[in-house]
């Protein structure tokens, strides 16, 4: 690896092979993980194992990591992943803020920036304030390029085009529509930029973290309100980018108009009960939106995130229950068995998800920035 410059090139995570090893050494941790181990999680060959090690040694990616005892013959050589051998730069753009991280390969947060933002201001101005916060957690104490920085993972309001990084009607600032944000970010900050809705990002985040697993929908109730889909395991994004929109799911036919253009939008009768100051009606109604998609898809528990739901966690948590055991107490299929949680962080772990989304590949993990 070529730490100095600020993007760089990993020839050797090419390989299929070598991103199922360097994913085991990730959740390994300090701790370490021996070839031995390795060879018998990936199905591998020892002799696959040893010249894929071998190659992620010599750039920089693993080290050693001390001896184990073995059950027999000499002590296994445990290996371990190099955090500090790359970074990302996550960014989540809001609507009136944004949030900039650096992580490294472990997902250890390593610098982090919070700064205002009008998203109605014109463009050149918004990129004007995510390149100087890309800037700054980049740099940290340290002179430009000293830090192995391989991509920004860019995360706001959708809709989007995932693929193409373009902006389409993001709600209440149609503007956007069209907009090549990837692109423009890219030239400003002289890195590979990957842009997602603010939800995915953060579902990736938290299914890389592994917090217990299988299906979930990721709520996010802040300045708007969407899910994050992670289904078989793979953040699910649809065939345009469109997955995801729980917001703007209609509840109530002759309900108020919602930034959308629509009425009666879970996301516009959830933000004027937050407006109100009444959290447990804004439970209420992200709880009926929470019931549809568990009956819709039979997944296995719901996880709250976002600045408002962080402001009162135990009133969503039991207003998203209560509505789920209430419609299980009419024969739904959503009930006890599908836990509710808060992620905590408020808004911090849509900034961390979105730099999963540069380093999610390397570890050959779905959902991000190689995946539709």
């Amino acid at each position: 690896m070529n730490r100095s410059n600020s993007g760089v090139n990993l020839p050797a995570l090419r390989s299929h092979n070598a991103a199922l090893v360097l994913d085991l050494l990730r959740v390994a941790g300090a701790r370490g993980i021996s070839r031995l181990e390795l060879a018998e999680r990936t199905g591998l060959t020892p002799q696959a194992v040893s010249k894929i090690t071998a190659r992620l040694r010599a750039e920089g990616l693993v080290a050693g990591a001390g001896h184990r005892a073995s059950t027999g013959g000499k002590p296994r050589t445990v290996l371990r992943l190099v955090p500090d051998a790359g970074y990302a730069v996550g960014l989540h753009l809001d609507r009136d803020g944004l949030t900039a991280v650096l992580v490294d390969l472990s997902g250890a947060v390593a610098g982090s920036r919070t700064a205002p933002l009008d998203l109605g201001a014109p463009a050149e101005e918004v990129l004007a304030a995510a390149t100087d916060a890309v800037t700054a957690v980049r740099d940290g104490g340290a002179g430009p390029g000293d830090r192995p920085v391989l991509g920004v993972g860019v995360a706001v309001p959708g809709p989007l085009d995932h693929r193409g990084g373009v902006l389409h009607r993001v709600t209440g600032f149609p503007q956007w529509d069209g907009y090549p944000l990837r692109d423009a970010l890219a030239v400003r900050t002289g890195l590979p930029v990957v842009v997602d809705k603010d939800t995915n990002a953060a579902a990736l985040g938290l299914a890389l973290r592994a917090e217990g697993g299988g299906d979930f929908a990721y709520l996010h109730l802040g300045t708007g309100l969407g899910a994050g889909l992670v289904l078989g395991g793979a953040l699910h994004r649809g065939a345009r980018t469109g997955a995801g929109e729980f917001g703007h799911q209609t509840v109530q036919l002759d309900g108020p108009v919602c930034g959308c253009g629509g009425r009666g939008c879970i996301e516009a009768l959830c933000l004027a009960a937050v407006a109100r100051g009444d959290a447990a009606e804004a439970a209420r109604v992200l709880g009926t939106g929470a019931a549809n998609l568990v009956g819709l898809l039979d997944i296995d528990r719901v996880v709250l995130g976002g600045r408002t739901v962080a402001a009162d966690p135990d009133t969503y948590v039991r207003g998203v229950r209560a509505v789920l055991d209430e419609r299980a107490g009419r024969g739904g299929r959503c009930g006890a068995e599908v836990p509710v949680a808060a992620a905590g962080g408020g808004d911090r772990p849509v900034a961390e998800g979105a730099a999963q989304l540069v380093l999610a590949p390397l570890f050959g993990r779905a959902g991000g920035a190689g995946e539709a």
